[in-house]
């Protein structure tokens, strides 16, 4: 058998051969041919480069799911605004009756949208394009720089393109600081939103047509509203609470989450009751409340 020269490197034959044998000692490796070492660093070099290739492919699917989400719910938000005007411009429906209708399913159904949008963590803040654009929309309309008045008449108690900067606009300032700070994993944020939207929603619907007997404490509210606002709210929440559940955002135990429930439902009730609406607006004073009180009661657990 021919002796191999002093300081070059047997290579196993086979990978039976290869396990078996020793480890690479330094000295072997500064023996070991240029050739070997050029590709040994290019490999090692590229392994880098290869994550990261692999991380943008497996982040570009959901960057282009949120994207298409995002246009998706902006262009369902408009075209639902869009439909109420002119069922309001062609006096199909009434003003109030209008304003009151978008209110509720604007909420319902950009909650409801959430799911659509990826698990990153950028994906809230696609979420939040939607009621951001609804902000500029009606800074626009409302400051006078362009006229809609289809808008103003489906949106507004009065017909005055200024309300368009008191009511509308603080209910999606509302939405946006909902999506950015709850998200559809908290409760408190779910619980909210569901209570500014279906509760106070319901609640003027439903007065205006039944409540002639008015609260004792604020004329402007009725019996029948403050009861509407308190069964809506609490079904639209329970609802909405079951509906993030089955699709495993949040975890709900029932038996303890439908007694916080009725106090949360309890405690925007009051506060949509009291007459402080010249001071602090309903689209305002409930969600906060709500979520002071759901903060207290859920913590961020829906239990």
């Amino acid at each position: 058998m021919a002796a191999r020269p002093c300081g070059a490197l047997a290579f196993p034959s086979s990978p039976t051969s290869l396990l078996l044998s020793r480890s690479l000692s330094a000295s072997d490796l500064a023996a070991a041919p240029t050739g070997t070492g050029r590709r040994r660093r290019w490999l090692v070099a590229g392994v880098p480069a290869v994550a990261g290739a692999l991380a943008a492919s497996a982040q570009t699917p959901m960057l282009l799911r949120d994207g298409c989400a995002t246009l998706l719910v902006t262009a369902g938000a408009y075209s639902l605004v869009r439909a109420f005007d002119a069922l309001t411009e062609r006096r199909l429906i009434e003003q109030n009756l209008s304003r009151k209708i978008v209110h509720v399913l604007s909420g319902v159904l950009f909650m409801s949208s959430w799911p659509l949008f990826s698990n990153s963590a950028e994906a809230r803040f696609f979420a939040a394009v939607v009621p951001f654009l609804n902000c500029v929309r009606l800074l626009t309309y409302g400051l006078g720089f362009y006229s809609d008045e289809a808008l103003v008449k489906s949106v507004t108690r009065e017909g005055k393109r200024e309300e368009l900067l008191r009511g509308p606009l603080y209910y999606v300032i509302v939405l946006l600081i909902i999506v950015l700070v709850f998200w559809r994993d908290s409760p408190i944020g779910i619980v909210s939103l569901s209570m500014m939207s279906g509760g106070d929603g319901f609640a003027d619907i439903v007065g205006r047509r039944f409540g002639s007997l008015k609260l004792p404490f604020n004329n402007k509210k009725s019996w029948a509203g403050s009861v509407a606002m308190f069964i809506s709210g609490s079904l639209l929440s329970a609802l909405m609470l079951s509906y993030f559940s089955w699709l495993g955002y949040i975890n709900v135990s029932w038996d303890q989450a439908l007694g916080k429930l009725v106090l949360v439902a309890l405690a925007a009730t009051v506060v949509e009751c009291i007459p402080v609406n010249d001071v602090v607006d309903d689209n305002i004073s409930v969600p906060l409340a709500t979520m002071l009180v759901a903060f207290l009661l859920f913590g961020n657990a829906a239990n």
